[in-house]
């Protein structure tokens, strides 16, 4: 199977925050989630992945292309990209985004773009800078579907979205990978939406890569287990993934075959994953 990115012990460091030798792969004609707390590291990533920073170590490969290299330019045509913050120009509308995206993209479809730009009930006459941010995050996402891209890279897309908008978003994400050389890389502090749609779920916590994994397998691998702060102190060392003690006892995060023989296991959500393990690095 090809990779639509595969990145390999990519370190970068600031004054105050590292990301910390990531390695990790995306598989063509699927989603990947990317998850954390913010400063995790999401943005920092997605930056390397796009050349908009530069790595300090590692290297990172797009669409079979090392993503320094010069030929990296012309393969960003095949990108689309959709960052927490949607920039243009704050007196355009719509009509006078499709000229310009026109002229900018080899591939551009003014027909597939207006169908966006109707489907997502925007104006095509207002200017940019009266957009709400939900407006704003919607021309973002027609723009990046509609120059035939192979691969979506979203940062933080549905953000600023109501909950019936972001599900048909993530119903057209979902329909993208419909195509096998179609991919797509989505960081969200929505959790509940990458569960729906994501066939991978990375989780990044303080610059470290905590898991990369199939999504369906976090599920069997990982529950949660309830149990009194005795047992909880008698587990072996290493079996406890995360814990929340409360007055009745504890809530304890493990791997499903290290549960001890008469715990049921309780269960459990991605961000269930996400927030014990946090805590437990806390």
């Amino acid at each position: 199977m090809k990779n639509a990115i595969d990145i390999k012990g990519v370190s970068k460091t600031y004054r105050d925050f590292t990301l910390d030798s990531l390695t990790l792969s995306l598989p063509e004609g699927s989603i990947m989630g990317l998850i954390g707390e913010n400063g995790a590291g999401k943005s920092t990533t997605i930056k390397l992945i796009m050349n908009a920073i530069l790595p300090d170590s590692g290297s990172i490969e797009v669409l079979g292309m090392d993503n320094k290299s010069p030929e990296f330019a012309e393969a960003k045509e095949d990108i689309g990209v959709v960052l927490d913050e949607a920039y243009f120009p704050i007196n355009l509308n719509c009509k006078n985004v499709n000229t310009i995206m026109r002229l900018t993209y080899k591939k551009w479809d003014s027909d597939k773009y207006f169908g966006y730009i109707k489907e997502f009930g925007l104006p095509e006459k207002k200017a940019f800078k009266d957009f709400s941010r939900g407006m704003k995050m919607k021309l973002a996402i027609a723009v990046a579907l509609s120059h035939d891209p192979k691969l979506l890279v979203l940062d933080e897309a549905t953000g600023g979205l109501d909950p019936i908008v972001r599900d048909e978003i993530l119903d057209i994400f979902n329909d993208f990978t419909r195509d096998e050389s179609h991919s797509v890389l989505i960081s969200s502090h929505i959790v509940s939406d990458l569960e729906k749609i994501c066939d991978y779920i990375a989780f990044l916590h303080r610059g470290r890569l905590m898991f990369v994994e199939e999504k369906d397998l976090l599920y069997e691998n990982y529950a949660l287990v309830n149990m009194t702060k005795t047992q909880l102190s008698g587990m072996p060392k290493g079996s406890v993934l995360g814990s929340r003690e409360n007055s009745y006892g504890a809530e304890v995060l493990m791997l499903r075959s290290d549960i001890p023989a008469g715990m049921a296991p309780e269960r459990i959500t991605i961000e269930d994953i996400m927030l014990y393990m946090a805590r437990e690095e806390r």
